[in-house]
Parts: C-alpha cells; sequence; structure tokens
C-alpha cells in the first residue's frame, strides 16, 4: 500500500500501489502518482488544492488545466522519460500538442525550477 494525494484536498490517503519515485541520475526529485489508466488520465490533477510531489500521465501528447485550482508545471517526456519540453500552464489553458511525446509529467507550478529539471534529462520511474 501506498500514499496518494487524496481527491479534492492534496490530502494524502491510503491507496494501493499508486505512488513510485521519479528519480534523475539517481537521485529522488519526488514522490510520483501514476495516471495510466483512462479514467485517471482524465481526472488528472483536477478537483485538488495541491500536489505533493508530481503525476506522471502516460500516454500523453497535451494537457490542460481547465477548472484546475492551481497552475501547473508539465514536462513532456518521450517514450524513455527523456524531457523534450518544458511548460509553466496558468489555470484554464489547453497546451500545444507535443508530437513526440508519451508521458507527461505535472507538478505544482515552481516544483521544476526547484528540481533544477530541462530539456534533455532522463528520467527514471521506481517503485
Amino acid at each position: 500500500m501506498g500514499l496518494r494525494a487524496g481527491w479534492g484536498t492534496g490530502a494524502a490517503e491510503r491507496h494501493d500501489d499508486c505512488v513510485a519515485w521519479l528519480l534523475r541520475d539517481g537521485e529522488v526529485l519526488a514522490s510520483l502518482e501514476l495516471a495510466e489508466s483512462r479514467h485517471e488520465r482524465r481526472r488528472g490533477l483536477l478537483g485538488r488544492d495541491n500536489v505533493d510531489g508530481a503525476l506522471l500521465v502516460r500516454p500523453a501528447r497535451s494537457v490542460h488545466t481547465l477548472g484546475m485550482r492551481f497552475p501547473i508545471d508539465v514536462a513532456f517526456c518521450d517514450a524513455d522519460l527523456r524531457v523534450l519540453r518544458i511548460v509553466r500552464m496558468p489555470r484554464h489553458r489547453v497546451s500545444r500538442v507535443v508530437w513526440r511525446s508519451r508521458a507527461v509529467i505535472e507538478a505544482e507550478a515552481g516544483s521544476f525550477d526547484r528540481w533544477k529539471l530541462r530539456p534533455g534529462d532522463e528520467l527514471e520511474v521506481k517503485g
């Protein structure tokens, strides 16, 4: 069992096998929720007041922040989780499609600056 940010509050709640770790060069950047089912991808971060760590949405080539309560950082990644493009998205926006993207990592705005995440970084999921 792992911890997962709760629906609507950002509070942690118990959830089976939902949390992993986001790493770069062996260094843990953040806890990572996985959104791989259609339902999880559609819900994403909607309805939350914040997020602890990050959310991996796979597959994904674009995202939106329609109805979001906070701005987010978005990293578009290829199939090997190499960062292709990073954008900060205010609330109520739709991103451009990134055709080579196969996955997206979403986190609260400012997180990528703290993690020093850059295009070209190779990320890894553990757990």
